[in-house]
């Protein structure tokens, strides 16, 4: 791991701390066997897991950089052969759609932005259905009223 990427709860700890995170990670340590190689007591080992806030964020950290570490990147690799070897063309498109979204190169389909455009066009197409309604009824004969052009109507200007 780079210096520059040492931040956050892990690496606050002592080492000792530390390297209690990395047996409990591993899961082939009781508390007792840590303790007995921290040299410290059972109790202690408890308590940094139930009490101890950043011991418990440590933890957390720890979990996250090791499955980035050691998973990610192998999973990308499988994405990345269903993108080339699936036999089914849905699956290779949601495989690219999941690299591009892990990317950051798509987003899903809702946003806020597009949600507020998705509002403005229909509220834009419902004025236009009231107007030709009304249109129709007699209701803009008014001198003033406005006159809508359609200019990508369904059909061709000859």
């Amino acid at each position: 791991m780079k210096k520059s990427e040492e931040k956050g709860p892990f690496f606050e700890l002592t080492k000792r701390q530390r390297k209690a995170v990395v047996m409990l990670y591993e899961g082939a340590y009781t508390n007792k066997e840590i303790a007995e190689t921290l040299h410290c007591s059972e109790s202690l080992i408890y308590k940094w897991k139930r009490e101890n806030k950043l011991f418990q964020q440590a933890r957390k950290q720890y979990e996250t950089m090791i499955i980035e570490d050691k998973y990610v990147s192998e999973a990308m690799q499988s994405i990345y052969a269903l993108v080339k070897t699936a036999k089914s063309e849905m699956v290779r498109l949601q495989a690219a759609i999941s690299i591009l979204k892990l990317a950051g190169r798509l987003t899903d389909s809702s946003t806020p932005e597009l949600d507020k455009a998705k509002v403005r066009k229909a509220n834009a197409e419902a004025d236009i259905a009231r107007w030709r309604a009304d249109e129709l009824t007699g209701k803009n004969k008014a001198d003033d009223s406005t006159v809508l052009v359609d200019d990508i109507g369904d059909v061709e200007d000859e």
